[in-house]
């Protein structure tokens, strides 16, 4: 009797033992997977911080873009209204050149004269906010020296018509058709100058300033000016062409 009680209380010690080791497995298995779902959870939630980053990053890239699209079509449409503006003015200007003689009397000629230099005056004004200062030298007319800067090709084309105008008189001088016949070349150059301005090409790259136009092309704008310029000077030998200022007084 005695040896059957001492094999139950040693298989009894057996089971309680084999109990402990099965708890402390399972505890220790709980502990891993409690550990690897808190680092799992990190990853995702890592992931999820990475992912709404980049869903910003593009959210604002595009109303970036959108903003600059909506910039570019606000300075088309003003370049667009300025420009017709232009080519009304220059259309009337031209007419009063040609018709200088049939004015009713000295008085009304100088009153249209004074109206017509009021009118090239303003959209000069205007036009320095769609068309900045440039550098003819340099690409980089954002950083130059601003000593080297000078009006935009289309704006110095209309302050040659104001010195035209200014100095057309109702007898004298040119003739009525050579300062109408000078006058249309500025305006044809003015248009040539706005529809590279708003050349549909050019909505690929968003904002793109008038001064940051290939140097050929600027070059080639400043060339034509100074033609238009030395045409001025030989037909009007004393008038004075420097860049001063617009306003009449």
């Amino acid at each position: 009797m005695t040896s059957g009680l001492f094999s139950m209380a040693v298989a009894s010690g057996r089971t309680g033992g084999q109990d402990e080791g099965v708890a402390m497995g399972l505890e220790n298995l709980f502990g891993w997977i409690e550990s690897y779902l808190a680092a799992v959870i990190a990853v995702l939630a890592a992931g999820v911080a990475v992912a709404a980053v980049w869903v910003g990053r593009k959210e604002r890239q595009a109303r970036q873009v959108l903003q600059r699209q909506n910039l570019r079509h606000n300075v088309d449409a003003q370049s667009l209204n300025w420009g017709n503006a232009c080519i009304d003015v220059l259309n009337r200007t031209a007419m009063f050149a040609r018709t200088r003689q049939h004015q009713a009397n000295d008085a009304g000629f100088l009153q249209q004269r004074v109206n017509m230099m009021l009118a090239l005056s303003s959209l000069i004004d205007r036009g320095r906010v769609l068309f900045p200062d440039v550098d003819p030298a340099s690409k980089e007319s954002a950083q130059s020296d601003t000593r080297r800067r000078v009006r935009a090709p289309i704006l110095q084309t209309l302050l040659l018509v104001r010195h035209e105008i200014e100095a057309l008189t109702r007898q004298g001088g040119p003739t009525a058709a050579n300062s109408a016949d000078f006058i249309d070349d500025c305006r044809e150059f003015v248009i040539a100058e706005l529809q590279a301005h708003l050349d549909s090409n050019r909505q690929a790259v968003q904002a793109t300033r008038y001064d940051e136009r290939p140097m050929a092309q600027r070059a080639a704008a400043f060339e034509q000016v100074n033609v238009l310029k030395s045409l001025l000077k030989s037909r009007r030998p004393g008038i004075d062409v420097s860049d001063r200022k617009e306003t009449v007084q």
